[in-house]
């Protein structure tokens, strides 16, 4: 195998995943900035009702209001893990098995309570409503849906995010792949995701601070992996 500067050996065959975790985590820095300005602009409704207007009026600010870019954040995510995976499993084999099976049950739970193509639906079905029973059933629907959207699933998937993120920080330590300011921030963020937003004005505010620091990170992690894809 080819030497490495790393401390740790990497082996090349891993380069295409680096090189593809790397544009995933920057794409992921890239949407963090545009999800916000979303909420900023336009904050997400209160009510069923005023979800379906929102959607049946301005769909795609609905399907940003509802956490899509968040979930394809999620997604791009699974390449990222992987790449972890691969980075540092020679330095913990079994927390990285762990790491991967908690991040994809994690990314899988978060991914199943979204409800923004649900509630899309809903909202031309509401619209195209011709009584007032069929309105009362799918705003029942809609509410269904709203309870699901940050219900148990959404709290375990980004819950179990954290921890994975926490265990592959503190892998980190053990070798030089990654440099302390990737380590040490991988930990604030992953103790900060340990709450999630439900979980009152705390978890509100841990998740609305964490963004930015996120942002860095996946800045941070995307370089590295492009190097790593470069020179492994």
């Amino acid at each position: 195998m080819p030497k490495s500067k790393f401390s740790t050996p990497i082996d090349p065959v891993w380069k295409p995943l680096f090189r593809v975790s790397g544009w995933a985590a920057l794409l992921v820095a890239f949407f963090i900035p545009i999800q916000l300005t979303v909420f900023f602009i336009s904050p997400p409704p209160t009510t069923t009702i005023n979800w379906f207007n929102l959607f049946h009026n301005h769909w795609l600010i609905g399907l940003l209001d509802m956490d899509l870019l968040l979930v394809l954040d999620t997604l791009l995510f699974i390449p990222v893990y992987l790449a972890f995976y691969a980075a540092l499993h020679r330095l913990s084999p079994s927390a990285m098995v762990i790491v991967l099976a908690f991040a994809l049950i994690g990314i899988t739970t978060y991914c199943a309570s979204a409800g923004a193509f649900n509630m899309l639906s809903l909202s031309n079905q509401y619209a195209a409503a011709e009584s007032e029973t069929q309105k009362t059933i799918l705003l029942a629907v809609g509410q269904a849906t709203m309870s699901n959207w940050q219900g148990t699933a959404f709290d375990a998937g980004y819950v179990l995010q954290g921890i994975s993120l926490l265990i592959i920080s503190v892998v980190m330590l053990r070798g030089g792949i990654f440099n302390k300011a990737i380590t040490y921030l991988g930990i604030v963020i992953s103790v900060m995701m340990l709450f999630p937003p439900t979980a009152g004005t705390i978890g509100m505010v841990l998740a609305v601070g964490s963004v930015f620091p996120l942002g860095i990170w996946c800045v941070l992690i995307g370089l590295r992996f492009l190097k790593l894809g470069k020179i492994a």
